[in-house]
């Protein structure tokens, strides 16, 4: 049986998925102790965003791979990837979407968390700031950012190069 993937947005006030999306993020949070916001925080800030989504699509099973919360400025405020689909460019493809859209794109990263903070780097993110006790518990964070304006597309024509 072959497996279809397809991409979905949801624009602001479109909250298709939320509870997928939040079901994916609690687990993610369970197993890894990342992304520990609150239910109603995360579900207004998707609500707000241009949601980025791919799906997994077998037979009559729908099973989402990854999303990407985005602000109208670039920031993502949410992007997770389940971890059965990691190493297969579902990260590398919501980030593309959302270059697509914006010159610039910019993100917090834990401090501590090596898997986001690798993947980001991997992307030609770059660490414009340290941020002490950025997180509810107290953790901190970088604030990462790719792309100067006209670089961005440039920078990913030369990822998808690489």
């Amino acid at each position: 049986m072959s497996v279809n993937v397809d991409t979905e947005t949801a624009r602001p006030g479109d909250d298709s998925y939320v509870e997928a999306a939040w079901k994916l993020k609690e687990r993610i949070r369970h197993d890894e102790d990342v992304l520990k916001q609150r239910k109603g925080f995360f579900t207004d800030a998707y609500r707000r965003s241009t949601v980025y989504l791919l799906l997994s699509k077998e037979g009559g099973d729908e099973r989402l791979m990854g999303f990407a919360a985005v602000r109208r400025d670039g920031y993502i405020l949410f992007l997770a990837v389940s971890p059965e689909f990691r190493g297969e460019g579902v990260g590398k493809r919501l980030v593309g979407q959302v270059a697509e859209e914006h010159d610039t794109i910019t993100c917090h990263a834990r401090a501590s968390n090596e898997n986001a903070l690798g993947f980001y780097e991997h992307l030609g993110f770059e660490v414009a700031r340290h941020i002490d006790n950025y997180y509810e518990d107290g953790g901190d964070a970088y604030y990462l950012k790719l792309g100067k304006s006209s670089s961005l597309t440039e920078k990913l024509s030369e990822f998808m190069r690489g």
